[in-house]
């Protein structure tokens, strides 16, 4: 069973904990340590992040760490090697979270070949069309027992919604809101609107939420409401100030979600 889905299938009443951090930020060679501390923490699943020069969708700390990354020489297929060199040491699932330009210029076969070589069980890819998807990448990403995480916002509607249902694996990524990526202090009243409306839907996949989550009330808003919750900007930021001490940015969020 794809590690992923292991997850999901025997979290019981836990609630899960995703962290996402950019490959090569704030260090080129960050990317291993930052993996293991996580792991080591208690970390459900991580979200390892491919730099790319146009992140569209993504807020300043994310673009701030994608500059750096790609400034540091962090690359799709040094990336690879850094994941395949801890392969043996890693139980729990890794997604790599990267736009779909870098991935086409890998190609996308050679990308999910890479993926299986180095441990990796699944990817999220923010600006794939989900027509490209069905025809071209879920083929080969079943061939390779690879899960496609898609995105949910406010806006998506409830046809669409309940097709990624229908034709997904894993988790459905649940966006907190339309925006870019970025720490939020709480969760206003039409984002727990539409936290309802989805939990109404009696959806088969389970859904993680993200964007936004940064100390108790929006941890404990998106745990909930879903699975779990999916933290991004507030670790980079952390993982920035303490230089790529993973464990000091570690005990700095677990601090900050207590609050």
């Amino acid at each position: 069973m794809n590690k992923i889905n292991e997850v999901f299938a025997k979290r019981g009443d836990k609630k899960l904990l995703s962290l996402y951090f950019c490959a090569g930020a704030p260090s080129l060679d960050c990317t291993t340590d930052v993996i293991l501390a996580m792991q080591r923490r208690g970390i459900d699943f991580v979200e390892v992040g491919i730099p790319f020069s146009d992140p569209l969708a993504d807020g300043p700390v994310i673009q701030s760490a994608a500059t750096k990354a790609l400034r540091n020489g962090m690359s799709v297929q040094r990336l690879f090697d850094q994941l395949a060199s801890i392969k043996d040491q890693v139980t729990m699932p890794l997604i790599l979270m990267g736009y779909l330009n870098p991935i086409l210029h890998y190609g996308i076969e050679a990308f999910c070949q890479s993926c299986v070589r180095s441990g990796v069980s699944g990817m999220i890819i923010p600006d794939l069309p989900f027509k490209d998807y069905l025809e071209t990448v879920k083929p080969l990403a079943d061939r390779y027992d690879l899960r496609v995480i898609m995105l949910i916002t406010p806006e998506t509607s409830e046809e669409r919604i309940r097709f990624i249902d229908e034709h997904t694996e894993g988790f459905i990524y649940m966006v907190s809101s339309a925006a870019i990526t970025g720490a939020q202090k709480s969760f206003d009243e039409a984002k727990q609107a539409y936290f309802s409306r989805i939990n109404t839907m009696g959806l088969h996949n389970p859904r993680m939420i993200g964007f936004g989550i940064s100390n108790a009330q929006t941890l404990g808003a998106a745990q909930d409401n879903a699975a779990g919750a999916i933290i991004g900007s507030k670790f980079v930021t952390l993982l920035e100030e303490a230089e790529g001490d993973a464990d000091k940015a570690l005990d700095r969020l677990f601090a900050a979600l207590k609050s």
